[in-house]
């Protein structure tokens, strides 16, 4: 009886079979899960019609890691997304397995709506449609279901804005649901741009599933001179149990780099003292913001992601310094240099300018060894300017 009901559900992916009344299509919502990639949860159309045993779920935002030049296209923001289909049962035991939570909002269409939503999937599956250009905040599984769901139902569907209660930046949204002082909450605010720093409307916040299962549950369709609620039913079909985290501090970004911090001011302290310069401290910053720099450049400019662009993060991390690490691990540079120096102290004093108006908002576990940084600038720039007088 199983491989019958896996053969007839592969040919209704595959070749159309028409639903009946009694299906049900469904919005499914999975919980964030612990990698980083999975924090933010998943969304899926759930196709249920037990008269034809057909249970199906469509979801978007696969990949494919048989494409060629794959981690390259990644990178750039040229990565082809796609919609995928499979049985229930198998993608709801995959996120049971992870322990993340699964839940289902039965929607409240009527049989000509079903059928269309049906085609479009079925037609938007097929190998020629299934391809599309990902966007993290604009175009990914989430966003997916309330413009399916606006393409089919068009001015009859409308989402209610009163559960949205506190205004949001893309940036406050995407860091609700990452952990704090974790590498990939530091490496997210440090490789997105001024960009994600305005304010989300309530029609946007569903970039993230679990705003999609609330904006669902406050939208409404107009039916016959009247409003009657997009979803019909709500079922948890799993609940994750509870894990304890296990974070630990030494390695996080509040610390590791508070001792970079604190090693950088204790050297500049010393060097102070002694009336000298740790010239291999001055390469290894010059080095290394130079190619952090180089690194913000590039996912500004030659990449398509959008949410990399305005990034300020290059104030201090600017990509020039590179160029001048010989030169500043010189015994006696180029007197051109202690004006570098200050040029890249006001960079600096930018940062602090963008960070208090909002213009962007940066990774607060950076702060020490920002602060420190800039201490060392001065220190630098006044050594410089000693030797040359």
């Amino acid at each position: 009886m199983l491989f019958i009901a896996v053969l007839i559900t592969t040919i209704a992916v595959g070749q159309g079979i028409p639903l009946t009344e009694n299906a049900e299509i469904s919005i499914i919502t999975v919980g964030p899960g612990t990698n980083l990639n999975d924090s933010f949860g998943h969304n899926g159309f759930r196709i249920r019609d037990e008269s034809s045993n057909i249970d199906i779920i469509y979801d978007y935002g696969r990949y494919d890691f048989n494409t060629p030049n794959f981690y390259l296209k990644f990178a750039q923001g040229k990565l082809l997304y796609e919609i995928g289909s499979n049985n229930f049962n198998p993608f709801f035991n995959y996120y049971k397995k992870q322990n993340r939570w699964i839940k289902e909002q039965i929607l409240n269409l009527d049989y000509s709506e079903k059928k269309a939503l049906f085609k479009y999937l079925q037609t938007n599956a097929k190998p020629e449609n299934k391809k599309y250009t990902y966007d993290f905040f604009y175009d990914n599984c989430a966003t997916k279901m309330r413009d399916v769901l606006l393409g089919l139902l068009g001015e009859k569907l409308e989402y209610k804005e009163d559960h949205i209660t506190e205004a949001y930046t893309f940036r406050e949204l995407i860091q609700k649901n990452v952990k704090a002082n974790s590498w990939g909450s530091l490496g997210m605010d440090v490789a997105i741009g001024a960009v994600v720093d305005r304010k989300a409307k309530p029609i946007e916040y569903q970039f993230l599933p679990e705003y999609v299962l609330q904006g669902a549950n406050n939208a409404v369709i107009s039916r016959n001179n009247e409003e009657v609620s997009l979803v019909k039913k709500y079922n948890l079909l799993f609940e994750s149990e509870k894990q304890e985290s296990n974070t630990n501090f030494f390695l996080s970004p509040y610390f590791i780099f508070g001792c970079l911090g604190m090693l950088l001011l204790f050297i500049t302290y010393k060097d102070f003292k002694n009336g000298t310069r740790s010239r291999i401290t001055d390469l290894l910053i010059f080095l290394s913001t130079g190619l952090a720099g180089v690194l913000f450049v590039l996912l500004w400019a030659a990449t398509d992601h959008t949410s990399t662009v305005n990034n300020y993060n290059l104030l201090w991390a600017f990509p020039f310094s590179i160029l001048f690490f010989l030169q500043i691990f010189k015994k006696s540079p180029k007197a051109w240099l202690q004006k570098y120096v200050f040029f890249l102290m006001i960079l600096l004093a930018l940062v602090a300018i963008h960070w208090t108006t909002g213009v962007q908002v940066f990774a607060t576990g950076l702060l020490p060894l920002l602060i420190a940084l800039g201490i060392r600038y001065i220190y630098l720039w006044y050594f410089l300017g000693k030797k040359q007088s």
